[in-house]
Order: structure tokens, then sequence, then C-alpha cells
């Protein structure tokens, strides 16, 4: 097998560039400049208090979409380093990936997309996530938004899904029918890991599931236990936990890994080029770790994401996000500018819809509360 995918790394030097040229940095790629860019800004430190699966009253210590973000670069840094392909690519997509979430998660985008198609449009946070950093976010003097280098926009709006020529008109300068990078095909399995990983963690310590409750639906997790208790038997339960999760979290990256390096060994793919032009995408996981990750997300919907006391909350949320969304429709110059002029020149459901995804969970119930709306039903 393959020892690294070097030659299918994609080289910085032959980005498709910037919308707008600037010059070379003295001693930053291209990569690296954007990787900096997005970390300084708006969309990523507002980030902090976007909610991942928990809601930040419950408990200081579990994650929100920052925090993910972060554990999602961690790995998928690690897995591009074992594979040889570009670290910091790989980093700026995964540091941007959720740029385009919603306050209250994937509750709130389903709340969004279902206000858009009362008007016969839609909200999808990776489309979003574009519109922030061609257009929303202002930091430059000479262009607007962050002015990301082709690559990394593509990789954005490939995040999990490809699309074919045609099926959205607004992407069809992003390649089209042809695959990303490898760089950003790691992305949604990092992402995956990351986020199945860390929601088992947040909810174990939540209290809503014990080491038995692993132990019996994960068999892997069941060997991995079966180890620890043989090497730390007197540990307590949360520290013989945390063993098993770092050592779950190993066996699904060194999965992603081989699994990657398996999928190429049965091509003949020489080039960046010949990664597109390939009829389907080449990150995987092994067969193992493929099925321990389809195992540990049936686990968790089925005792965490479908928790009676998260899907009140969710509905809680909800509300407030639809009691919003009605009110600055009807009036619409009550939003701060730039939207209330932007709302008199475009369609004002568009407006809305925009400025209300950018806020964070906090900001929205303020604002709620300020309105005085109905949908001010949780504190």
């Amino acid at each position: 097998m393959t020892a690294v995918l070097q030659r299918l790394r994609f080289p910085v030097a032959e980005s498709r560039g910037r919308r707008y040229p600037e010059a070379p940095h003295p001693y930053r790629n291209d990569f690296q400049r954007d990787r900096d860019r997005i970390v300084h800004a708006r969309a990523f430190r507002r980030l902090e208090h976007k909610t991942q699966v928990f809601s930040d009253p419950v408990s200081d210590h579990f994650r929100n979409r920052l925090t993910h973000t972060i554990e999602v670069a961690q790995i998928a840094r690690t897995v591009a380093a074992g594979l040889g392909l570009d670290e910091d690519l790989t980093e700026a997509l995964a540091l941007a990936h959720d740029f385009g979430h919603p306050p209250f998660a994937h509750a709130g985008e389903a709340e969004l997309n279902r206000h858009m198609a009362r008007f016969g449009d839609r909200f999808d946070h990776n489309l979003h996530a574009l519109r922030l950093v061609e257009s929303f976010e202002q930091r430059y003097a000479r262009f607007p938004g962050l002015n990301l280098t082709f690559e990394v926009r593509e990789g954005m709006v490939k995040h999990s899904r490809d699309f074919g020529p045609g099926e959205f008109p607004e992407l069809d300068a992003y390649l089209p029918g042809l695959r990303p990078p490898l760089e950003a095909q790691l992305i949604d399995l990092a992402d995956e890991i990351a986020y199945s990983t860390a929601d088992l963690d947040d909810a174990f310590d939540a209290g809503m599931l014990t080491l038995d409750d692993i132990v019996s639906a994960i068999p892997k997790y069941a060997e991995i236990q079966e180890a620890i208790d043989t090497q730390f038997p007197g540990a307590p339960p949360r520290i013989q936990f945390l063993e098993g999760l770092r050592l779950l979290i190993d066996w699904l990256v060194t999965g992603l890994i081989q699994g990657t390096l398996a999928a190429v060994d049965e091509t003949t793919l020489h080039s960046v080029d010949d990664v597109r032009r390939y009829p389907y995408r080449l990150a995987r996981l092994t067969p193992g770790p493929a099925e321990t990750s389809a195992e540990l997300k049936r686990f968790l919907y089925a005792t965490v994401y479908n928790a009676p006391a998260l899907q009140q909350e969710r509905e809680h949320s909800t509300a407030q996000v639809a009691g919003l969304f009605n009110y600055y429709l009807e009036n619409p110059t009550q939003m701060p500018e730039p939207y209330a002029t932007l709302a008199s020149e475009q369609p004002t459901h568009r407006v809305v819809c925009d400025y209300i995804a950018g806020m964070t969970d906090g900001f929205l119930r303020r604002t709620v509360r300020q309105l005085r709306l109905p949908a001010n039903s949780c504190s």
C-alpha cells in the first residue's frame, strides 16, 4: 500500500487564486493566509455562542460550535499529515466548515428553511457560509468578504455533498460535476468523528448514558472497555470512559487514514485533476471503523438526540426563530443597518433569513425578549 498520497496533494502554487487579486505574502502561502483570515473573522468568533447539541445553560463544560470546530480541525489536520496532503488547506476548510450554521444547530436550520420554503426559496448552511465569506464579512478596504482562495470556497460549498451542473445555479462557478480535492473530502468524515465522539462525551457527563449502555450498543467499545478493565481496574468510571473514548477516536481516525489509502490504491490516479474527475469521493473509513461510526450514530440518535428534554428545548428554540422571522418580515425597518436598507432592495425574506442566521443563540434570545414576542417561552 502506498505510504502517502503526495502525488494527490493539492499544490498551493496551482490554486485558481482569489476573486480579487492580491500580492503574495512574504512568508505565508495562500492557504495559510486563508486559515488566518478565517480565524480572525467575526463568523468564527460567533461560533462560541452557537449550540452544538447541549445549550450553554446546561453546563459550561459541554461543546459549543467553536470548540467542535477546533476538534474537527485537529482531527482533519492529523489525517492530512498522515496521508501527505496539504495540512494548511485542510485546516482552513475545517475551521470554516460550520460558518453558515444559524442559532440552535440543526433545529434552527430546519426552521429557517421551513420559512424560506413559503417563498419558494431555501436556507442551506453551506450556501450561507459562502455568502458570509464572499460578502457579509467586512474587514478589508479593497474588497468585500474575506477574498479566500477558490479551493477553500469550493470546499465549503461541497462540504458533505457534490452537485451537478445547474443543480445550484448560484454555484455553477465551483466546478459542478467534479469532486473537490482530497483535502476537502476529508472534512465531512473528520466532522463525523469529532461530533459523534464529543456528543458521546457530553452525554456521559450529562448523565444520559452509562458505560454499560455504551458497551451494550457498540461492540468495538465493548472490546476497548474490556482492555481498560484489565489495565485500570481501580479507575473511576469517568476516567475509564475517557480512556475508552481516546482509544475510540484513535480507532476511527486510523480507519479514515487507512480507508482513504486503500480507496486510492484501488485506482490509477496520479494527480489532483484525476481526483476531481473520479466518479465518486475517495475519503472513507475502513469497514470496521465505518460500522462502528454507524453504530455510534444510531446509539446517539436513540439515547441523546431524540431525548425528550432536548426535544423540548428544540421546540422552544424553533418557536423563537419563527417568531423573530415573522416579526422582521412584517417590520423590516426594525432590523439594524445594513439589513434594513437591503430589505428595500432585495427580497425581504432573504434579508431576514440572513440576519437571523448570523445571530448567536444568546443574541436571538435577547432580541426576542426585547421585542416581547410571543415566542419568548423559554428563558
